[in-house]
């Protein structure tokens, strides 16, 4: 296999670039508008990825293009268009402010690093962002995905794309990944944080419900350590709120196909706990970072009108951490945490790598 062209090599270049280390903060991806060619591209993509669908690849294939990509764009269109944000999609929206408002807080601390958010699936890519980020000049990356609780079909996926970049690059980076911040205290507290502002501000309803995303329930079964880690998030949260287990429920939402998955399943469950008497819930997507299509249409559009509907009085739908200022707090210090041992803490001195580039060129380096 034939590797990318690497830039003309000059001594000492790359370590008088702006900066050598950077943050790649990667999110699951969006379609790039709401329409249905533009969903049929999106999903053709997320949609043949082997970590998303675990069934024989020829037989997948064949219902993908055959049966889905014809009916399912736009469908998913229509809800897409329903949470379109002014500045587009609010998955990107967000991302791209919170990877802002990231390299903002580590600057403020003293990192001198570049923060650059990519999409697992869509635009911007992994690839096209660690490709300029080479051309830049930068040997180090840290990989910090968008996803507290590690799953293959999330975090791996994205440290597949970063392989699959690599493999086709002479000069790599260094490479450090992010698994999981499921049980940070950062985290774990700005969720709390966010939850009781809620309260606050609107009355505490009689129960918490907190939804994850599913998958199905095999890859548990298969060492996938996302189930427990979800449970872990939720344990932490309840605790610092002082919730006892009968004032909370854990589910899981955004179900695909006719396999089991992760149970209990959020919409069903809303169903009963209105059918019980249960008549107002708080629901929280603590796996979101940021509000997107699973959180914005899915539950504060489907659920909420499903539980009302079984009975229910009143629903309210807290919204993701987006760009609170806690959760900012915590994924830099996330961030400082992995980037322990790397120099990011001032500009190069110039007048010092002139003087060693000068040393090597006499030593008979390659201008």
């Amino acid at each position: 296999m034939p590797f990318t062209t690497e830039p003309v090599f000059e001594h000492g270049a790359a370590v008088q670039a702006t900066s050598t280390t950077a943050v790649l903060f990667c999110n699951l991806g969006t379609p790039d508008e709401p329409t249905a060619p533009a969903l049929r591209r999106y999903l053709a993509e997320f949609l043949s990825d082997q970590r998303v669908v675990e069934i024989p690849r020829l037989l997948w294939l064949a219902i993908l293009h055959g049966i889905i990509l014809r009916t399912r764009p736009k469908k998913s269109a229509a809800k897409y268009a329903s949470i379109w944000m002014p500045e587009g999609s609010p998955l990107k929206v967000w991302t791209q402010k919170q990877a802002q408002l990231l390299g903002s807080e580590l600057a403020a601390q003293g990192h001198h690093l570049q923060v650059r958010y990519a999409m697992r699936y869509g635009n911007p890519s992994i690839a096209s962002q660690l490709e300029q980020l080479k051309e830049q000049g930068v040997t180090r990356v840290l990989i910090m995905p968008a996803y507290p609780q590690y799953s293959a079909t999330t975090t791996a996926s994205v440290f597949d794309a970063v392989y699959t970049w690599a493999a086709k690059v002479r000069r790599l980076p260094e490479f450090r990944f992010v698994n999981h911040y499921h049980d940070n205290p950062g985290y774990i507290a700005a969720l709390a944080e966010s939850i009781q502002a809620h309260w606050q501000a609107n009355g505490q309803a009689d129960k918490l419900v907190m939804s994850f995303h599913g998958v199905p329930e095999r890859t548990l079964h298969l060492g996938d350590p996302y189930h427990c880690e979800c449970y872990k998030t939720a344990r932490l949260v309840t605790e610092k709120l002082g919730l006892t287990k009968d004032r909370y429920q854990v589910t899981f939402q955004s179900r695909f196909g006719k396999a089991k998955w992760l149970e209990p399943y959020t919409e069903p469950t809303l169903i009963k706990l209105a059918e019980e008497g249960t008549k107002s819930v708080d629901l929280v997507c603590p796996g979101f970072t940021g509000d997107c299509l699973e959180t914005l249409e899915e539950i504060n559009m489907e659920a909420r009108e499903t539980f009302l509907h079984a009975g229910g009085e009143k629903f309210s739908y807290i919204h993701c951490l987006n760009d609170s200022p806690a959760w900012i707090t915590a994924l830099a210090a996330i961030s400082a945490q992995h980037l322990s041992g790397w120099s990011t803490q001032a500009e190069p001195d110039l007048q010092a790598l002139a003087a060693s580039k000068a040393a090597a060129l006499a030593l008979g380096a390659k201008q």
